[in-house]
C-alpha cells in the first residue's frame, strides 16, 4: 500500500512530502501500538520512500504495484508456514494483548515530523536520493534513550562508510539480473540475522541493499562514475539523516517540549477515544 501511494504521489511532485508524512506517521503509529522492536516498519517506509523517487511512467504503476504485491504475498505465505512450524515444534505462548499506550500519538508525530524534515532538507538542497536521509533519521530516532541514539548514530555512520565501500565494489562486478537478485536475497538474510545482534554490522548490508534496489530498480545504466557518485551521495545523506534524527531524539526525550503534544493527545483521546 505504501509503495502504491508512493508511485502515485511521484507523478505529482508537490504531494510527495505530504504523502511521505502520512506514510511515516502510519508506520510509526502502527509499530508503537503493536510494540514492534526495531527496525519495526523500516522496510515498509523504505518501500514508500523508494517509490516516491524511482522514475516510473504512469502506465507502469499498476504492473509495478502488482509485482510488489506478489512479493508481499509470498512473504506472508512463508511467514505463515514458519509460524505453523513454530507452533508444531515449540510450546505455545499466550497471545499478546495490545492496548493504547500513553504518548503513542505524540511520539508518532515527533518521529514522523523529524523523518519528514530529513526528507525535506535534501529536497530543498536538490540532493540525489533524498530518501536515504529520511531512512537514516528513522533508524536513529527509534532509540529508547539518548545514549542509545548516540551509539546507533555512530554505528550508522561507520556501518554506512563500510557499506558504501562494499556497495561500490559490488556494483563494479556488472552482475546479471539473477546475480542482482541473489545478492539482494543474501543481503536481506544478513540484515535480518544481524539487526538484533549488532546494528552496525546490519547497516553494512543495509547500505548496499538500498543502493542496489534504488539504482537497479531505476533501469538506468550504471557506469563507474555513476556508482561512485551514488556512494558519495549515500554518505552525505546518511550524515544529514543522523543529525536530524539526533535532534528528534532530543525533542522526544525533552519533557518540556513534549507538553503541547501531550495536551493535544489527551484532548483527542477525550474527544474521540
Amino acid at each position: 500500500l505504501c509503495f502504491a501511494f508512493g508511485l502515485v504521489a511521484q507523478q505529482v511532485p508537490i504531494i510527495r512530502l505530504p504523502v511521505f508524512m502520512l506514510i511515516a506517521f502510519g508506520v510509526v503509529m502502527f509499530g508503537r501500538y503493536y510494540r514492534q522492536p526495531p527496525p519495526a516498519g523500516l522496510f515498509v517506509m523504505m518501500a514508500g520512500a523508494l517509490a516516491l523517487f524511482i522514475p516510473l511512467p504512469l502506465e507502469k504503476i499498476m504492473s509495478a504495484t502488482g509485482l510488489v504485491m506478489l512479493g508481499s504475498a509470498f512473504a506472508l505465505i512463508m511467514g505463515l508456514l514458519y509460524s505453523l512450524f513454530l507452533l508444531a515444534t515449540r510450546p505455545a505462548t499466550p497471545t499478546p494483548t495490545y492496548s493504547y499506550e500513553p504518548d503513542t500519538i505524540s511520539e508518532s508525530i515527533i518521529v514522523a515530523g523529524f523523518v519528514s524534515l530529513a526528507l525535506l532538507i535534501p529536497l530543498m538542497l536538490d540532493m540525489p536520493n533524498p530518501y536515504w536521509a529520511a531512512v537514516s533519521c528513522f533508524l536513529i530516532i527509534q532509540g529508547i534513550h539518548l545514549r542509545t541514539m548516540w551509539i546507533k548514530q555512530i554505528h550508522r555512520l561507520l556501518g554506512t562508510l563500510v557499506g558504501a565501500g562494499l556497495a561500490s565494489w559490488m556494483l563494479s562486478w556488472g552482475l546479471p539480473i539473477w546475480g542482482i537478485a541473489i545478492s539482494i536475497l543474501v543481503m536481506m538474510l544478513c540484515i535480518e540475522s544481524l539487526v538484533d545482534r549488532h546494528y552496525g554490522l546490519a547497516v553494512v548490508f543495509i547500505t548496499p541493499l538500498t543502493i542496489f534496489i534504488a539504482e537497479y530498480g531505476s533501469g538506468l545504466p550504471l557506469t563507474s562514475a555513476a556508482y561512485q557518485e551514488v556512494t558519495r551521495a549515500r554518505l552525505l545523506d546518511t550524515l544529514l539523516g543522523c543529525m536530524v534524527g539526533l535532534g528528534g531524539g532530543i525533542v522526544m526525550h525533552s519533557t518540556n517540549l513534549r507538553l503541547p503534544l501531550r495536551r493535544m493527545e489527551n484532548w483527542l483521546l477525550t474527544r474521540f477515544g
